[in-house]
């Protein structure tokens, strides 16, 4: 098995939009071109038709449009002073956000699945038939949408707007080891996910380096807002993170249009969205997504046998870890903080998974903890347990039923267990009861 240092890749920010007031003038468009310019992203009122205003403000200057956001009223754009102060000025726009940065969260190097017993869910039969009925959307690097064992299906392209959302992050292929993770078939080939044969969307907002910015990020939470009551999309997984932190006003007091994009998604399509905590050790509060309380986030858990009680080997893919403990650089809440309230764990070391071209691959890090949750949600909505609830009322069932498990379902450093001073990384999910 090959084994990867942490991804480290500088992020491109691919936004280009210059944008102008209606009433800023020509005089703004003669100079623009010679003004530094920063990339930004503008979220409009609610109701306020993005392709109008952006048509508008593009129009005053002559700018070169790239990302309309239509089911989240909203658009990229790179503005110089002038003309971000005049955007800001209209009435119309609800604030002004910067393009950050983010990246694909693994630390590259199916006991998961067997750990939190999804072999004792109704769907997984071992035989083919035992096939989730519903969607997934991977917000990624992108699929291999040939892979015999994933039933993946090309959503939208927001690096490379038109072209297919191909995996193409060689030699890691980070969106096709997630989306295994998440729905692999249960065929006896390979490996088999969480939910097994679920339609896995690839909605590809990051590069071959498995970089990317919130602009590409929302072009894909658009993409999945507008399609999803059509193709049966409830869950969205989100491998991936950037720096920041929750306002408390999605977004709006500090200007995260990642975090205004999301709110408006889980209000307006119901869709779940399960999100990476990050690998650096840290508390998850200085990191997005996984700082905002609309989530649901998920910490890593070390794991060697599929088993609890500890009694595994040393993972044998990395050092330093041990059977059945909190992951050595996983995120975490901070105890007593509201981030407690929707943090859950799940196994992210020495997974196994689907790689490009068939074949397996094993990664470590909060990525492969992430899909794991994400296949559970979408067993419990699929298969009735969490039929016709909400967003936030699938979140607090998923909570749950994890802390409600018995104490030696758990790991060293949950809440029973020996939990560390001032960290918090949730219980383990459970999926054997959807």
């Amino acid at each position: 098995m090959s084994r990867y240092s942490t991804l480290r890749a500088a992020v491109s920010l691919l936004a280009v939009l210059a944008t102008a007031l209606v009433n800023a003038g020509p005089a703004l468009a003669d100079d623009a071109s010679a003004t530094a310019t920063q990339s930004y992203i503008v979220m409009l009122n609610d109701g306020v038709s993005a392709p109008s205003v952006a048509t508008e403000h593009a129009r005053r200057l002559g700018a070169r449009i790239t990302y309309v956001y239509d089911a989240l009223d909203g658009y990229a754009a790179q503005l110089n002073a002038r003309q971000l102060a005049a955007v800001k000025a209209d009435p119309r726009v609800d604030f002004v956000g910067d393009d950050r940065p983010v990246k694909a969260l693994a630390q590259i190097l199916p006991t998961g699945i067997d750990r939190i017993d999804v072999d004792q869910s109704s769907t997984h039969a071992g035989d083919g038939t035992g096939t989730v009925n519903g969607a997934i959307a991977i917000i990624d690097t992108g699929i291999d949408l040939a892979n015999p064992d994933l039933n993946a299906v090309a959503g939208t392209n927001c690096i490379n707007p038109g072209s297919p959302p191909q995996d193409d992050m060689n030699p890691i292929y980070h969106g096709t080891h997630v989306a295994g993770i998440a729905g692999a078939k249960d065929n006896d080939s390979e490996v088999v996910g969480a939910a097994p044969g679920v339609t896995l969307y690839a909605v590809k907002v990051l590069d071959s380096s498995g970089s990317g910015s919130f602009a590409e990020v929302d072009c894909g939470i658009n993409w999945v807002t507008k399609n999803a009551a059509a193709l049966g999309i409830k869950v969205a997984n989100m491998s991936l993170g950037g720096s920041g932190s929750d306002d408390g006003n999605c977004g709006k007091t500090n200007g995260d249009a990642m975090h205004r994009a999301i709110c408006r998604s889980t209000r307006r399509a119901d869709v779940l969205y399960v999100v990476a905590a990050g690998n650096s050790g840290q508390d998850l509060a200085g990191f997005t997504p996984a700082a905002y309380n609309e989530v649901l986030t998920v910490t890593a858990v070390s794991d060697s046998d599929g088993q609890p009680g500890g009694l595994g080997p040393a993972p044998s893919c990395r050092s330093g870890e041990v059977d059945d403990k909190y992951a050595t650089f996983s995120n975490f809440a901070a105890a007593g903080s509201r981030d407690t309230n929707h943090t859950i764990a799940a196994p992210g070391v020495c997974i196994t998974s689907t790689h490009a071209g068939g074949g397996t691959e094993v990664l470590s890090g909060t990525s492969m903890a992430s899909p794991h949750v994400a296949g559970t949600a979408a067993l419990c909505i699929f298969n009735g347990a969490c039929a016709g609830l909400t967003p936030k009322q699938i979140k607090s069932k998923l909570l749950a039923d994890a802390k409600a498990r018995p104490v030696s379902y758990g790991f060293t450093g949950d809440p029973n267990h020996s939990p560390v001073p001032g960290r918090y990384y949730g219980y383990l999910a459970y999926a054997g009861g959807y």
